[in-house]
């Protein structure tokens, strides 16, 4: 088969390249915190311990000093960037610049917390980090499962919340949290199957159909909490906890050991989900074959890969992956409540563009916008002269910015959200 030439145009992108452009915002960032947050913190030292209280090993850094220290760290990354370094190194830099500014900022903050508060535990922030990061990682993960295979999948939010209130109503009612977890994943797979059928099937706009399965999702959970847990909590929103589950010799590794290594199952199942799904989609039959439905799929068609079939089982398979982080919410944390997702699966379809459409980035993502969401709480705990309400929109404005500023251009699996008709 003669394959034809494809012409391939090249953009000049001139001086400001998307690293000069980045460098030029981390110096200006950098600026800011050596001067501001240098400025506005105290004499008092900032303490972060390595334990869960305020005692134990710390490391104990100036308030003022760290403050401008971690700005001009900030700053000469991004001056480096900005003098053209080469392309290996953006990465290496831009992570140095980002962890220099929010610690010049933490200098400030932890300095300035009144007495007894002037310190941050590392440990919590870890755990708190991964905890909140859960239902992002299932729901980025998901994400990936159905775009890989060229099927948009804006449903996340419904898929985490319908496997939230499933795991919550038949764990109730069962007494039995595995029973709870198996319908919280049937419950995030019942949303998927629709959005194959009318995306797949009836070719529907994949988007608009991802968006009506949320409103659905929210509605039928609302409906049914009203008139079922609402009446009687005690027999319907009264569900098991899994407990955690400690990790012998692993879970004494300072700071990372009690965090990762003292955690429930969905923690575990949520890394391993990851570790499985990437070597799967980069390493087996399966995952050639779904990346190249999601690429080309009248190719992958003429090689004898059944399209539609793959697309349907990958989107079903996406919706019980879904419907398991939901259930981190209920079966771990929390009694249902309505629309108690809050808008995680938008922030988990941001973390897998942001991932660039692979596992590993989506998880990396997801951490960095549980890092903000801990932030926030972490940060009104200590009382933090930053107004709440802008501690509350941290992750999200996170959200915005990675999207919109960090990720520099990406492009989806070209046949990403276009119906395929066998011919």
């Amino acid at each position: 088969m003669v394959v034809p030439e494809v012409a391939v145009t090249t953009v000049d992108e001139g001086f400001w390249t998307r690293a000069r452009k980045t460098g030029a915002i981390l110096l200006g960032l950098g600026v800011l915190a050596a001067a501001l947050f240098g400025a506005l913190a105290t004499d008092r030292q900032a303490r972060f311990t390595l334990s869960e209280t305020e005692g134990g090993a710390a490391l104990a850094i100036h308030g003022t000093t760290g403050a401008i220290l971690f700005g001009v760290i900030a700053a000469a990354a991004g001056a480096a960037l900005l003098a053209g370094v080469p392309k290996r190194w953006f990465t290496v830099l831009l992570g140095v610049g980002l962890v220099a500014f929010v610690v010049s900022f933490l200098c400030w903050q932890v300095s300035g917390a009144p007495d007894g508060r002037n310190f941050m535990p590392l440990v919590n922030v870890v755990r708190g980090t991964f905890l909140l990061a859960l239902p992002l990682i299932f729901g980025a993960l998901a994400g990936v499962l159905c775009e890989r295979s060229g099927v948009v999948n804006v449903a996340i939010e419904g898929q985490l919340l319908m496997g939230a209130f499933s795991g919550a109503l038949f764990g109730s009612l069962s007494g039995n949290v595995w029973v709870g977890l198996v319908a919280a994943a049937i419950g995030g797979a019942f949303i998927s199957l629709l959005l194959a059928v009318f995306a797949i099937r009836y070719l529907v706009d994949q988007v608009v159909m991802g968006i009506v399965l949320n409103l659905l999702a929210v509605g039928v959970t609302g409906f049914l909490y009203e008139r079922l847990m609402q009446r009687d909590a005690t027999k319907y929103n009264s569900a098991p906890r899994f407990s955690n589950w400690e990790i012998p010799l692993l879970k004494d590794i300072p700071l990372i050991g009690p965090a990762l290594f003292r955690g429930n199952i969905f923690l575990y199942l949520g890394l391993l989900l990851v570790l499985v799904i990437h070597i799967a989609l980069f390493r087996t039959r399966w995952g050639l074959r779904t990346r190249s439905v999601g690429e080309h799929p009248t190719a992958a068609d003429t090689l004898g890969v059944k399209v539609l079939r793959l697309r349907y089982r990958n989107v079903i398979m996406a919706g019980l992956v879904a419907g398991v982080g939901g259930a981190s919410y209920t079966l771990a944390l929390y009694s249902f409540t309505k629309n108690m997702i809050g808008g995680k699966g938008f922030i988990a379809l941001a973390a897998l563009i942001f991932g660039r459409w692979s596992p590993t980035g989506a998880l990396l993502a997801a951490l960095f916008f549980g890092f903000a969401d801990q932030l926030a709480t972490y940060l009104g705990a200590i009382g933090s002269s930053i107004p709440s309400q802008f501690l509350a929109m941290l992750p999200y404005l996170a959200t915005i910015l990675a999207v919109a500023g960090l990720v520099g251009k990406v492009r989806a699996p070209a046949a990403d959200g276009k119906p395929y008709v066998k011919g």
